[in-house]
This record gives structure tokens, sequence and C-alpha cells, in this order.
């Protein structure tokens, strides 16, 4: 079975009809978090420094917050504003993946994309993403993520540009070949390319699938190939979750409470919970995790980070702050070095909890206990808030939103996206 072809199919063959109303109002969901974290991220270090390279480069790309630029380099910087918080959604399977990076490539390639194509465009890219992570892990084979975010944001862009299917297995086997990525963006202490792996992969998406409308050929099979990415990267890839194709994976997704990596999502609430409870100088620290959770937040770079970039993936300093200060937002990393969230850090322990690790990701349980000098403090939550299980209300949503200098005029456009077009909430 070649995946591209697939892919292909599925794009041809779904009608905005075909999306069931809860995937609808879920994809306006994740564009109003989106833009709510792009909007927050606009003086973040990398996209100043991004900023002073737009000059050098000119079209008609609509960049989020207004002006123009190369499609390309437009999709690059909205999804580096998406990204850079680790604020936006995540999917938790044998590979994680922050889906909504794709979307900064669809806010970028035509001002009047209706937002009934926009809507369809994310609810299958998501559908083809996710499941490609449902597939194989990349991680433990040192590659990235992002090699499934750029699938599921060509299939999308091929979708929104009207690519029929000859023209989006290229694009397809145009995004992914030349552009395998390597998990050591994510290892040990972190860089401005934490938020750039992802923003890249969707400039290599719009670039596959504007070459690929223009008659551009690639090699027929991205996947299935003798050279292909299947054989060369992931052998054990399997083809189960893609036997059932549909437009509802993106119902399965997680938004983000607090400005964490996904996996410190419930480290942040027993922390807030046991800020409450201890009494006494703390001691001692343990935090039991399940292997993904420790594997990526408690690897060696993790416990003396010197940036942003390194602290959100960083469980001590997480659990320290979360204990310290009794709240968690993005005001959290102005305490990155901090003597007191130095000293806490040192005196935590991350532990994996085998029991944990064989029930991830059907649940992400996580527990704390704190030790000090008037007893033993513990507590346990297994489902985060914001995940699909447990999720955030439209209204919690809308606070988030706000709270990050979203405005309301933007909020009730996109809920109404039906009536509109992209131009219509590009700009804040």
């Amino acid at each position: 079975m070649e995946l591209a072809e697939l892919f292909s199919d599925l794009v041809s063959s779904t009608s905005f009809s075909d999306i069931p109303e809860p995937s609808i109002h879920e994809a306006k969901r994740r564009i109003i978090d989106s833009l709510a974290v792009a909007y927050s991220s606009q003086n973040s270090p990398p996209a100043k420094a991004l900023r002073d390279a737009l000059p050098s480069f000119s079209g008609l790309g609509l960049l989020l917050g207004g002006g123009t630029s190369a499609p390309d380099v437009a999709a690059f910087y909205n999804t580096l504003l998406i990204r850079y918080l680790d604020f936006n959604d995540t999917y938790l399977s044998l590979e994680p993946l922050h889906p909504s990076d794709m979307i900064g490539g669809l806010l970028a390639i035509d001002p009047h994309l209706n937002g009934k194509e926009l809507i369809r465009a994310i609810v299958l890219g998501y559908e083809i993403s996710t499941r490609l992570c449902d597939s194989t892990s990349l991680r433990k084979k040192g590659f990235d993520h992002v090699n499934f975010l750029q699938v599921g944001a060509t299939a999308a862009l091929g979708a929104a540009l009207g690519l029929n299917k000859e023209q989006l297995i290229n694009a397809i086997s145009i995004s992914l070949i030349p552009h395998i990525a390597l998990r050591e963006t994510r290892s040990g202490s972190l860089s401005m390319w934490k938020a750039g792996a992802a923003a890249e992969a969707v400039r290599n998406s719009v670039f596959a699938a504007l070459l690929a409308k223009s008659g551009f050929t690639g090699p027929s099979t991205p996947f299935s190939g003798k050279m292909g990415f299947k054989n060369v990267v992931a052998p054990d890839m399997s083809d189960t979750p893609f036997k059932s194709m549909g437009r509802e994976k993106i119902l399965q997704t997680y938004i983000k409470k607090y400005p964490v990596e996904y996996h410190a999502q419930a480290a942040v609430e027993i922390g807030l919970r046991l800020k409450e409870m201890i009494r006494g100088d703390i001691i001692k620290v343990t935090v039991e995790t399940y292997e993904a959770g420790k594997t990526i937040l408690a690897d060696e770079g993790k416990w003396d980070p010197r940036n942003k970039e390194t602290a959100d993936h960083s469980l001590p300093f997480i659990v320290a702050v979360s204990l310290i200060t009794g709240r968690f937002w993005l005001d959290a990393y102005n305490l990155i070095g901090n003597p007191k969230v130095m000293e806490v850090m040192r005196k935590v322990e991350v532990v994996e909890n085998q029991e944990y690790t064989k029930i991830y990701p059907t649940e992400l349980p996580t527990r704390i206990t704190v030790k000090t000098s008037a007893g033993t403090f513990s507590d346990e939550i297994r489902v985060p808030r914001g995940h699909y299980k447990n999720p955030m209300s439209d209204k919690e949503l809308e606070e988030k939103a706000l709270r990050l200098g979203l405005s309301k005029e933007l909020i009730g456009r996109i809920w109404d996206l039906e009536n509109h077009e992209v131009k219509d909430i590009v700009a804040w």
C-alpha cells in the first residue's frame, strides 16, 4: 500500500459536507487556540530574529499580524509563532505531534481561502498526521515528529489549493523525501530550532504543494518504494491505522491548559494542588511518570535549563516552580536560574513507573510525592485538563485566548468561520 496514494484519495473524496459537526467545531477551537498562542509569541527572540530576515523575501504569502512575504517564508513565520510558546495542541501516540502547527501554512497561502475550505483542510491534515503517529515511533529511532507533520500539512495544503490526486502524491513526495528531520532538535539543551523544526516542515510543505500544483513531479512511492520512508526510516510501520480513515481524529487531540510540554500538564496540576497542602521545608520531591515523560522531560540536558526552550521541557523546573509559586503561566520562565527554584530542582527525582508506562497514552498518569520537615504529601492525576477525555470547555478556551491577548472580535469571527475568508482572521 502506498500511503501517499491513500492520503490523496481521502483528500479528493472529502467535501465540507462530509465533515461531522463536532469536527468542524473542534477545528474552530484549534484556530482560536493557535492564533492566541501566536499572538503572544510576537515578541519572542526567534520571532524578532526572523522578522529581521523578512525584507530579504517578498511575495503574497500572508503573515500573522499583517503584511506579506514569500508564501513558504510566511508559512515558516506563522508556524514559528504558533509553536514557540509550546502552548498549542498535542497528540500523543507511538509518536507525539503538535498538529496545529500546520495551521500556520494554511493561513499563509491564499487570502481568499474560505472558512469552509480551511476547516476541511485542517480536519484532513489532522486525520492523516495523527494516524501516522499511530503507525510507528520516530523518536526512538532518532527522527523527529515533524516528519509526520509535514505529510499532514502537505495533504491539508493540497486540499486548500485544490490539488488533484496526482499532484497531491507528488507534493507529499517532494515534501517528505528530501526532508527527513532528526531528533537532535529535542535532545539535551534546546535551541530556537525546537520551534523552527516545525516551521521548516510546514515551509517545506507549502513549497512542495505549490511546486506540484505547477506540474513538478516527485518519486511516485515515497513511503513504499525500495528506498522510501517505510523501508529506510520505519520498517516497523503498521498499516492498521490507515484501514479506517475518517474525519474525526481531530477529536482525539488535546489542548494545553498550561504553557509546558504536554507530558508535564498533569505535573503542573499536581504541583499547584500540593502547594496548598504541604507544610514545612521541602526535603525531597519524587515525580513518577511514564517512559515518554521521563525520556523527554528529564534527560541530562533538562536539569539546568538556561533558556525557555529547555525550561518548558524540563520536568524538574516545571515541578519546582509549581510547588514554590502555586501558579504557572508564561511569566514562570522569568524564574529560569532563580536560586530558590534551582535549590528545589536539586531535590527532584524523576522515576519511571512501569504501570504508568503500560497504560500510556490511554491515560497520562503522574504522581508527585513531596517529603518535607512536617511530613509527606502526595497526589496523582491520570488525565489532565485539556486532554480529550477531560476537555477544556469553550469558555475555558476563550479565557485562555483572551489572557494571551486575542480580541473578542477575532474570536467571534472564528466561531463564524463559515462566513469568512482567511484574510478576515490573520490580522490582529
